[in-house]
């Protein structure tokens, strides 16, 4: 379908992308990859009369470390974070993330930050965003802030982003020593949104000291389940455990049903996601036992 009209801003400095966001406020969108917003308009399910277009703006495509952690700029593709060894190394949930999202064509335009912002609860990098613990730089005319991933998804589709503001950056913390991650999915074809997903990580010295399960396809936002999590505590990293946490996770999580999958065939797929994924998980740093 073609898109309903609306005008065209291409600034070329954040600062003026800030300021056209404080003039037109709810009624722009900004624009960066363009995979999530565009097939949107042309559904018409969002009608902005300004796009606001950051693809020139300097500054916002680059991976950076250090100490505390590496972060990912508004402007870096999936395709660049796939290729990334400062992610592979540093930020290993987002590298595991990038082969399930899409297509390669897809991949090379849509961006991460994109994405977050975007927040459907069936993609990758919210649930990714929640298991790393990763922070969002939202930047306005009234200056900088950073939300923590467990209060940026608020709903369907529905972030903690005023309407003001341009998430500009997303940094993830610094792995500790002995920590796997690991991503698993379910999707009826290869590209397609998962039915059930889950970003994970386990820390692991000589019994598991932190778990973290963030399921996406289960929800209307990425679903951290912490009690999960705390069963997991103090535990060995074996199969046993991983079967126990799997059953706890069948138990608690309430998935929702619709022509692809039903909400106990969702359950279903969460507790195979969460023993395939933990086992995944410890065997990355040589620790299942």
């Amino acid at each position: 379908m073609k898109n309903p009209p609306f005008e065209y801003h291409q600034p070329d400095t954040l600062e003026d992308a800030i300021q056209l966001l404080a003039v037109y406020g709810d009624e722009a969108k900004v624009l960066a990859g363009g995979q999530s917003l565009l097939p949107l308009m042309g559904l018409r399910l969002v009608r902005p009369s300004h796009v606001i277009d950051i693809g020139r703006v300097a500054g916002l495509g680059a991976i950076s470390t250090e100490s505390s952690g590496v972060s990912v700029g508004a402007l870096v593709s999936h395709s660049m974070a796939e290729r990334s060894e400062k992610l592979r190394t540093n930020a290993p949930l987002v590298h595991q993330a990038m082969p399930y999202v899409g297509h390669r064509a897809i991949r090379n335009r849509g961006t991460v930050c994109g994405s977050v912002a975007h927040a459907d609860p069936a993609a990758e990098m919210p649930a990714v965003c929640r298991a790393a613990g990763a922070s969002m730089i939202a930047v306005s005319s009234r200056g900088e802030r950073a939300i923590e991933a467990d209060e940026f998804f608020v709903g369907y589709l529905q972030t903690a982003l005023d309407v003001d503001e341009i998430l500009t950056e997303i940094r993830f913390p610094a792995l500790a020593e002995g920590t796997g991650t690991a991503v698993v999915e379910v999707a009826r074809r290869h590209g397609d949104y998962a039915l059930v997903g889950l970003a994970c990580s386990l820390t692991v010295e000589s019994t598991i000291t932190a778990a973290a399960l963030s399921f996406f396809g289960a929800g209307s936002t990425p679903i951290r389940l912490g009690e999960v999590e705390q069963l997991l505590i103090g535990e060995e990293p074996n199969e046993a455990a991983f079967t126990t946490a799997a059953a706890a996770v069948r138990s608690s999580i309430e998935p929702s049903a619709d022509v692809h999958g039903s909400a106990n065939y969702r359950r279903y797929l969460a507790g195979v996601l969460t023993q395939r994924g933990l086992t995944q998980a410890a065997s990355t740093v040589g620790v299942l036992a």
